[in-house]
């Protein structure tokens, strides 16, 4: 899944928890998604900043 689907993913479940749309049982599930949902941004964010990072370390403008 690419992170921007994630994102859009995760918006709809805030919104519909803001707009009281869930009931109790769908309220916890779309809970475990929304953190499966963060893990995954969280996970692509860390591993692309580490990416940019080592990017520019190559770099010898940068150095």
């Amino acid at each position: 899944m690419k992170y921007e689907e994630a994102l859009q993913e995760l918006e709809t479940i805030v919104r519909k928890m803001e707009n009281d749309e869930l009931d109790i049982d769908a309220l916890t599930n779309q809970l475990k998604r929304a953190q499966q949902l963060i893990k995954l941004c969280k996970d692509k964010l860390t591993k692309t900043d580490e990416e940019i990072k080592k990017i520019l370390d190559q770099d010898p403008a940068t150095n």
